[in-house]
């Protein structure tokens, strides 16, 4: 999966879950793009604008996870959370990945290569 955020474009490695496929399958329809802000000093969050299969288990996240929360919000962390998240994918280089995310508002587009 491809990542883009203003200048800068991440690849990511779907997940080997049910949520992730699903995910997978509606990129193949096109590239979706969110509108995600920072929540928690550890995230950047958006609506997908629709509901994805929840397969949540407790975990600890790591920069560059891609997360599914509450079914419908995609999520890229910079940073660590514990809850029961669904793991959709992760940035295979996370390197300076808060800086550059930014701050504030940001524009994400995710795609299939």
């Amino acid at each position: 999966m491809k990542v883009t955020v203003g200048e800068h474009t991440f690849y990511a490695t779907f997940a080997e879950n049910p949520s992730a496929d699903e995910f997978q399958e509606l990129l193949s329809q096109g590239a979706i793009t969110v509108e995600m802000q920072d929540y928690g000093g550890f995230e950047k969050v958006g609506s997908l604008d629709t509901e994805l299969t929840r397969t949540d288990e407790r975990i600890t996240t790591e920069p560059g996870d891609v997360i599914l929360y509450q079914g419908d919000q995609i999520t890229i962390y910079y940073g660590t959370n514990t809850w029961n998240f669904t793991r959709l994918a992760k940035i295979d280089d996370p390197e300076g990945l808060k800086e550059k995310l930014g701050s504030g508002t940001i524009q994400a587009t995710f795609s299939l290569e």
